[in-house]
């Protein structure tokens, strides 16, 4: 079972690492942008829900768990968090936006905090571990999580607004993929170790500007 599970884990994530950049750079709006844009959001989908079932079968079904494996199985949890809350922000956020309905329900802020309280006990999970890769990264979900509430607790009324915020979910979401793909991926490619900083934090240190500058052209639309 856990190898058919990680088989659909990794071609899923292909898949969304793939179809992330055409949403990127075709028409917004468009057909090629919508077919896309949800194709990647149900790759993205299947990534975080077999990234917690891999994770719980790892800590409570293998044997001979060893503390590097479990370490690694709380962060792959928060990973599979940080994936699922930022696809559900981007798409709640747009459908929002296209309703102008403007009503923001408990799950949506149910989702947020979830991000938020994951990213916190990441980090006091690196901390005691006194590991920096699992103490720093999730500082991420801490960031983002607390942005998505406030986001919702003071909603915003121009339409272009919620469109950026759109943007914000679903290309934070990218972050995941691309990490995942550069600490696993990168050190085969490039024969790096995979406890590198640079590949961890690379991703969100040169998509994070890219997303706030996009996100405040729509928002000033």
């Amino acid at each position: 079972m856990f190898s058919f599970v990680l088989l659909v884990h990794v071609l899923a994530g292909f898949a969304a690492l793939g179809l992330f950049w055409i949403p990127v750079v075709t028409k917004k709006g468009g057909r090629w942008h919508r077919l896309s844009g949800w194709s990647y959001t149900w790759a993205m989908g299947t990534v975080a829900v077999t990234a917690v079932i891999l994770a719980l079968l790892r800590i409570f079904v293998e044997p001979g768990l060893t503390p590097d494996r479990f370490s690694f199985s709380v962060f792959l949890l928060f990973i599979s968090v940080l994936a699922g809350a930022t696809a559900y922000y981007g798409i709640r956020t747009l459908r929002i936006a296209r309703t102008r309905e403007r009503v923001v329900r408990w799950y949506d802020l149910g989702v947020s905090f979830l991000l938020l309280l994951s990213g916190v006990a990441a980090v006091a999970f690196g901390a005691a571990l006194k590991d920096p890769l699992i103490t720093y990264f999730p500082i991420l979900g801490i960031v983002l999580g607390s942005t998505q509430l406030w986001f919702w607790w003071r909603p915003a009324e121009r339409w272009n607004e919620w469109v950026a915020e759109h943007l914000r979910g679903m290309l934070g979401c990218s972050i995941a993929t691309i990490t995942a793909f550069a600490v696993f991926g990168g050190p085969r490619l490039l024969g790096l170790e995979g406890g590198n900083l640079l590949l961890w934090f690379a991703p969100t240190l040169l998509l994070g500007p890219l997303i706030a500058l996009y996100a405040r052209r729509w928002s000033q639309a």
